[in-house]
């Protein structure tokens, strides 16, 4: 994937948070902290629309 490429999935993953009313530098904060762990089948869940914070404890 080129540099341009990857700006546009950023930028359209930012995009996507603000018109779901979401704050995007928390919702990507907590999806990189999480996504290693997280299961392949249900990466849905991740997904800006499903998304729930995770309590951090």
């Amino acid at each position: 994937m080129l540099g341009g490429e990857r700006a546009t999935v950023i930028y359209t993953m930012i995009e996507t948070c603000r018109m779901n009313g979401i704050d995007p530098q928390a919702y990507l904060a907590d999806i990189i902290d999480r996504i290693a762990d997280h299961p392949a089948n249900k990466v849905d869940e991740l997904l800006p629309w499903d998304w729930v914070p995770q309590v951090r404890q």
